[in-house]
């Protein structure tokens, strides 16, 4: 990461929190005493960060620091960016479509259904799926289930988040390298709104089951598709 731009982000909105009301103080903003524990890490560790002689912390790390200096949603972003930006690894992009999925996709209309990768990246659809998604320019069903926009278009969003979470741990678990990158920026995007679902997964995600999405109450089944990218198909059925 070119001239230590997460240890002076880190440090910058470090000066700029506001301590404890404790009297004068000759430094503006908390101490790093005071930040490793709200964080809970060391003095030590934290030192090392902003300094830059550690600049691989770990999403708990990094979430447990947003918390700590309250940050807004676009500096949670920011902050992954700056991770992402310091590392030259980028999951590798999915095998594409097998000719006859697609063509299985388009006899499909005009049902809703979507092929998806173990991350939940959408890598095809049907023109009914992307009316009533309201994924819109998100590509990925998971990091729109922790959007800010979700809570309006999921009436059950804690069902829905949870089953979101649950899908993106067992891709995970089962080494998904996209599943595992996108579980490392929701921590810091999302914050405990991912991560408490996230670690609380203890099931497998269900193949069958419904979902509302907006005014539309969504009967859902998955078939999951032979190939090496473990592509599953989900078609979505209107209830009345």
């Amino acid at each position: 990461m070119a001239d230590n731009a997460l240890g002076r982000f880190l440090r910058a909105r470090r000066e700029a929190t506001a301590p404890p009301a404790t009297g004068r103080r000759r430094t503006p903003g908390l101490r790093r005493s005071e930040l490793a524990d709200r964080a809970g890490i060391s003095v030590e560790y934290l030192t090392r960060l902003e300094r830059g002689t550690d600049r691989s912390p770990s999403g708990q790390v990094l979430s447990a620091l947003a918390d700590a200096l309250t940050m807004t949603a676009d500096e949670r972003v920011h902050l992954y960016r700056l991770i992402k930006a310091g590392t030259n690894c980028t999951p590798a992009p999915p095998p594409p479509l097998r000719p006859t999925v697609q063509a299985m996709l388009d006899t499909l209309e005009p049902a809703a259904a979507a092929v998806l990768s173990p991350a939940g990246d959408v890598l095809a659809s049907t023109a009914r799926f992307r009316e009533i998604s309201g994924l819109d320019d998100e590509p990925n069903l998971v990091r729109f289930a922790f959007s800010p926009q979700a809570l309006a278009h999921y009436p059950d969003w804690d069902q829905v988040a949870n089953d979101r979470a649950a899908t993106l741990r067992a891709a995970a678990d089962l080494g998904d390298h996209a599943a595992a990158a996108l579980a490392f920026e929701l921590s810091l995007t999302a914050g405990a709104a991912f991560t408490d679902r996230y670690d609380a997964a203890s099931s497998l995600p269900a193949a069958t089951g419904t979902e509302r999405w907006g005014a539309h109450l969504l009967a859902f089944e998955t078939l999951y598709l032979a190939g090496e990218g473990e592509h599953r198909l989900v078609i979505y059925f209107g209830q009345h």
